[in-house]
């Protein structure tokens, strides 16, 4: 069973957190801090010198803001890839999917990944779920990522603090083990 907590030296897996997540269009969000714990752990990760990779949605739709060549496809300037930080780019909602994250992770002997970024129904929730199944440990940290408001399979209007903690249920336990950046950045054990 997994404890609230990684060992050090896990992975921060930082997803898809361009500038394209900032646009209008995309209507309510929840976790308006989610940045700001996204980088405190960050800040933790490098100071340490934990592994830091950012994955970057380079998608082939010629409507999206997250496509290449438009202004949304940059890293939002907080979350810019340092030098000898790995990126991966991907066309799909799972990280794992057509790239080789896996490949690299098995290859550096790491196992353990805390999962950072967005959008908690989409990216962050494939991502998880393939890393569980893959058997990888994984941590998700809840004020580490957000989403938007959506209407339902049955028209039924739902919060985007809704959204989020379904996410956050489906994938705790069977997939992942949902924390809280304080969790992670607490000197306890």
């Amino acid at each position: 069973m997994l404890v609230a907590r990684p060992s050090a030296g896990a992975v921060l897996l930082l997803i898809d957190l361009q500038q394209a997540i900032d646009h209008p269009s995309w209507g309510v969000r929840n976790n308006p801090h989610a940045e700001e714990q996204i980088s405190r752990l960050l800040a933790r990760w490098r100071s340490d010198g934990w592994p830091v990779w950012h994955v970057r949605h380079d998608s082939t739709d010629a409507n999206s803001h997250y496509r290449p060549g438009q202004p949304g496809h940059k890293f939002k300037p907080e979350f810019t890839p340092m030098n000898g930080e790995p990126v991966i780019p991907k066309q799909t909602n799972s990280a794992f999917i057509g790239t080789d994250l896996e490949a690299r992770l098995r290859n550096g002997n790491l196992d353990t990944l805390v999962v950072v970024g967005v959008i908690t129904n989409n990216s962050v929730e494939a991502t998880v779920r393939m890393a569980g199944n893959l058997g990888f440990q994984t941590y998700l940290v809840a004020d580490g990522c957000f989403t938007f408001a959506r209407t339902d399979w049955s028209g039924t209007a739902r919060s985007a603090d809704d959204v989020h903690a379904m996410s956050l249920a489906n994938l705790d336990s069977e997939y992942c083990t949902v924390t809280t950046a304080n969790l992670l950045l607490s000197d306890q054990s």
